[in-house]
């Protein structure tokens, strides 16, 4: 069984998540987890004048994915930054770009789930993944969540992301904060709940 989790990073607190979710995803017996990034669009001087090339440069190493990819899995995990609440414009290109799937119905009866990232802790997280849950629907996904058996998201000390729509981190007003390990034991949780989940449904 192959779950795929496709994330865009600019800072690479996604990046840390995502590795975390495959983590996850390989924790569930017959599980395959194959990690992939969606294609960069801002020119590489852009990138710098941003400060992002050299965490660009750190995920060079991952493929690029292919719709290809997108049909053949079992299970498609995405990881986004929030953009004033929604999806960053690199993964909203990429979505677009499916079109041929679900004139095919390619993506109908796979599981989808979301996790994300975003600046501050009221930064728009939840409406993030809500608003990709959309697009999922309209490709015919079965949709799950972090549901509350991952206990981390109920502690209220310290600031942790995480909620019932999927796992999240908060990166700071400058960026400087990186995912902790609660944070880190929600993606891992919600990559295996995924997996198993997605296992029931390919039997």
């Amino acid at each position: 069984m192959k779950v795929l989790v496709v994330y865009y990073s600019m800072y690479g607190h996604v990046y840390q998540l995502a590795q975390a979710v495959a983590e996850g995803v390989r924790s569930v017996e017959d599980a395959e987890a194959v990690l992939r990034r969606v294609p960069e669009t801002l020119p590489r001087d852009v990138l710098e004048k941003m400060g992002a090339a050299e965490t660009q440069k750190q995920q060079a190493g991952v493929p690029v994915c292919t719709l290809d990819e997108l049909r053949d899995a079992d299970a498609v995990i995405f990881g986004t930054p929030t953009r004033f609440g929604n999806m960053c414009g690199q993964m909203r290109q990429f979505l677009d770009a499916t079109g041929q799937l679900w004139m095919k119905g390619a993506l109908v009866g796979k599981v989808g789930s979301v996790f994300t990232s975003s600046n501050t802790q009221h930064g728009g997280q939840e409406s993030t993944i809500l608003t990709f849950h959309v697009t999922l629907l309209h490709q015919g996904m079965v949709i799950v969540g972090l549901p509350y058996s991952f206990e981390g998201q109920m502690i209220t000390d310290p600031v942790t992301g995480c909620s019932p729509y999927g796992a999240s981190t908060i990166a700071g007003a400058d960026g400087g904060r990186f995912p902790s390990e609660n944070e880190m034991d929600g993606a891992r949780y919600q990559g295996a709940h995924v997996a198993k989940i997605a296992k029931k449904l390919t039997l």
